[in-house]
């Protein structure tokens, strides 16, 4: 499984010894794979500022995780010929997530810990910050690039009556520059091909006799091109239209078919020359904006730790990563099991939910007696 709780406990002898009843529990029982997460020595300033900042975490951690998400998905859309080796591009410092999870270490280069709490996070929220307006402006001129794209390459995919004639019509189809002849295209119902070649020059008057000839096919039917005199035009369309064959809107305009191949050549050059640059930032940057949401979480257990154990600081961070989806439930009761004596009114009234107390969520999913985070890296594949 992709998934990570974050969890912490008080670093004392009664709760160390907790730890390793639940690491005992948990490998017997084959329902998780523990490792210790490694947090610095931050300075803690005040309670109230840290009061303050918790809050400012949340938000922030909430912002990381939909950003990350929103790039991985981007990904997902640049690669779209190649969708099977996204994920090898979803990379955190060169590494698949779930290692660099599993083998967090704070940055100490990127993020001193000397500075001030305050100061650690505002570098967090300011690189993200840039990233995501990075993200906004570079992926906007990709997607209208494609959009534009896209959108020429549906008028060659639509059946005869709605796609694009250009790449399918010639020069040599039409009579062009004539005072008096004009050349229309009808699409004509494959089950009505005989009776077209047969009625097509007595519809009107002044139709050109064989002057049709079919240009084109689809699944249900052809394009066919038939020569009269301009003025008999419309009684044409008409009278084809009552032997259910219909004449496609469409004059030969050569300056107007090569803008229209000239467009598509240039869209495909641009989105070719854009490709490349655009996933490299992705990449570096998805990697970056995923260390940075891993230290927010870092940053969290530390703040909550603090405010739920006291000081001096003292308190030890565990990472358990779930076997299976199955466990997750019994691996919740080996824990709340473990560590009730952090909270044993709040735990006795899990047990007993007729026990009413002000401002706690009696809950089994919404309350735990340790601090507890979640990571899920599933929301990335």
């Amino acid at each position: 499984m992709s998934e990570f709780w974050l969890i912490s406990a008080p670093g004392d002898k009664e709760n160390l010894q907790a730890l390793e009843r639940m690491n005992t529990v948990t490998s017997k029982s084959n329902l998780s794979y523990n490792t210790k997460f490694s947090i610095p020595d931050f300075k803690v300033g005040t309670l109230d500022s840290l009061v303050g900042l918790s809050d400012e975490l949340g938000k922030l951690d909430t912002f990381a995780e939909s950003l990350i998400k929103r790039m991985a998905q981007s990904v997902v859309e640049v690669m779209e010929d190649a969708k099977g080796k996204v994920q090898e591009n979803l990379l955190a410092n060169g590494v698949d997530l779930t290692s660099f999870v599993t083998h967090f270490e704070w940055d100490m280069a990127k993020y001193p810990v000397k500075q001030p709490l305050v100061g650690v996070v505002d570098t967090l929220a300011k690189q993200l910050s840039q990233i995501e307006m990075d993200l906004k402006s570079r992926t906007a001129a990709y997607n209208t690039l494609r959009l534009n794209l896209e959108n020429l390459e549906k008028k060659s995919t639509g059946n005869l009556f709605t796609r694009t004639l250009s790449d399918i019509v010639s020069k040599e189809d039409f009579v062009l520059d004539s005072e008096y002849l004009i050349t229309l295209l009808v699409i004509v119902p494959k089950q009505s091909y005989t009776q077209w070649q047969k009625t097509y020059e007595s519809l009107s008057d002044m139709v050109v006799p064989r002057s049709t000839k079919l240009i084109a096919e689809d699944s249900e039917g052809g394009l066919f091109t038939v020569t009269l005199f301009r003025k008999v035009m419309d009684d044409f369309k008409t009278k084809a239209k009552e032997n259910k064959f219909t004449v496609r809107e469409f004059y030969y305009d050569e300056k107007e078919i090569k803008r229209e191949r000239e467009e598509m050549t240039r869209l495909l050059s641009d989105k070719k020359q854009q490709y490349g640059p655009l996933l490299r930032w992705l990449k570096v940057n998805f990697s970056e904006a995923f260390i940075a949401w891993i230290h927010i979480k870092a940053l969290r257990v530390f703040v909550e730790s603090v405010l739920r154990y006291g000081l001096p600081v003292n308190f030890q961070a565990v990472l358990l990563q779930p076997h299976k989806k199955s466990s997750t439930k019994r691996l919740r009761e080996v824990l709340n099991s473990v560590f009730r004596h952090l909270d044993e009114v709040a735990a006795a009234s899990i047990l007993d939910a007729s026990v009413e107390i002000p401002g706690l969520q009696l809950n089994n999913q919404d309350y735990f007696p340790y601090v507890y985070f979640h990571i899920d890296l599933s929301l990335l594949d």
